[in-house]
């Protein structure tokens, strides 16, 4: 059985950092794609970044540049450092994996398995 868990969300001010992280467990589980996606209140769930086992990251345009997804393979660990937040930015995050090599897809459906969500809220 898979598990995903996230740790690291809070209330901070706009402008200043904060860093999530997600931790797959699981015998033998060795995910292709790791991902953070994020919800807002009364929005859909939005792709914010991710990496494969290989290197190649994707991100959404709003948070290029302010954002760096980091990944351990050996320990199947996902870290995603925020700077220079901003109110919008305000959100539950999302750790999500899957196993199938197709790269990193901005798509919910494309993952198999999804952490509980970490809150982030970013004060103006």
């Amino acid at each position: 059985q898979v598990q995903l868990v996230e740790s690291g969300g809070g209330l901070v001010q706009a402008g200043d950092s904060l860093r999530l992280s997600c931790a797959a467990s699981g015998r033998a589980y060795s995910p292709y794609v790791m991902t953070w996606f994020r919800q807002a209140p009364g929005k859909e769930r939005e792709f914010v970044g991710g990496k494969t086992r290989s290197g190649a990251t994707n991100y959404t345009a709003s948070v290029k540049g302010r954002f760096t997804i980091s990944r351990d393979n050996a320990k199947k660990t996902i870290d995603l450092q925020m700077n220079s937040l901003k109110p919008e930015d305000t959100a539950v995050y999302y750790c999500a994996t899957s196993e199938r090599g197709l790269g990193v897809s901005v798509s919910p459906g494309m993952y198999e398995n999804w952490g509980q969500g970490t809150q982030v809220t970013v004060s103006s």
